[in-house]
């Protein structure tokens, strides 16, 4: 098979995944069979099953992981017309978003350094609550492993979104807008998927704080790695 044949036959079965999936997921909403969560363990088995080297796979589908930007940016659609919300709780959020990215980066380091894992690990661990495209851009402007990063995040947005919701319900968080920053804080945009299907108020704000978040991280990572290391 030549390797035009492969990357669009890669392409195709990514996407053929995806889309059965998202139907199955649409027919039967269960965490378990959202497409974040099943269709790369289909595709993990497929690639394990026929030996496909993963560094031929993701050559392949290499294009896939740069939409994720434009898709990142059609979370910040809603926001316009939530606006006046936004102004109401400019503060709030403002604060929330800020401890979000504390929590994050900090306790992420801090986990890292008490159990001890290697440098480039400690710096991967860094964004690992913010949204792929901008993880990947703070990985690279620490040190970090783009590969790693990408992983952790997925981790932690799939582990959100899963979580997410029992956490909340275990705790006394009954404003809509607490909720939305908690998702968005906690595991960025596949926490925001889960939001927005809890509520529209929920999915504007955890957009909301997994942008300005997002932003915020890339920003204040190189100081922080310039810092510890």
């Amino acid at each position: 098979m030549s390797a035009l044949d492969f990357g669009v036959l890669s392409v195709l079965l990514t996407l053929g995944f995806y889309f059965l999936n998202k139907r199955l997921y649409r027919r039967y909403p269960k965490v378990w069979l959202a497409p974040l969560v099943l269709t790369p363990l289909a595709l993990l088995a497929v690639v394990i099953s026929v030996q496909i080297p993963y560094a031929d796979y993701a050559g392949s589908t290499h294009w896939l992981v740069w939409l994720l930007g434009p898709a990142t940016l059609a979370f910040a659609l809603p926001l316009y017309e939530y606006r006046q919300l936004m102004r109401r709780h400019v503060l709030s959020l403002t604060v929330g978003t800020l401890v979000a990215v504390s929590t994050g980066v900090g306790g992420s380091v801090l986990l890292a350094r008490w159990l001890d894992l290697p440098v480039l690990l400690q710096k991967s661990l860094m964004a690992r609550s913010i949204t792929t495209p901008f993880a990947l851009a703070a990985a690279h402007s620490i040190g970090g492993s783009a590969d790693l990063t990408g992983l952790f995040v997925i981790l932690t947005g799939v582990t959100g979104m899963v979580l997410g919701r029992a956490v909340l319900g275990c705790l006394p968080v009954r404003s809509a807008i607490a909720r939305g920053a908690a998702f968005g804080g906690a595991s960025h945009a596949a926490g925001t998927a889960r939001a927005r299907e809890i509520g529209e108020t929920e999915g504007v704000v955890s957009s909301l704080v997994m942008m300005i978040g997002g932003a915020l991280t890339v920003l204040v990572a190189p100081l922080v790695a310039g810092w510890l290391w």
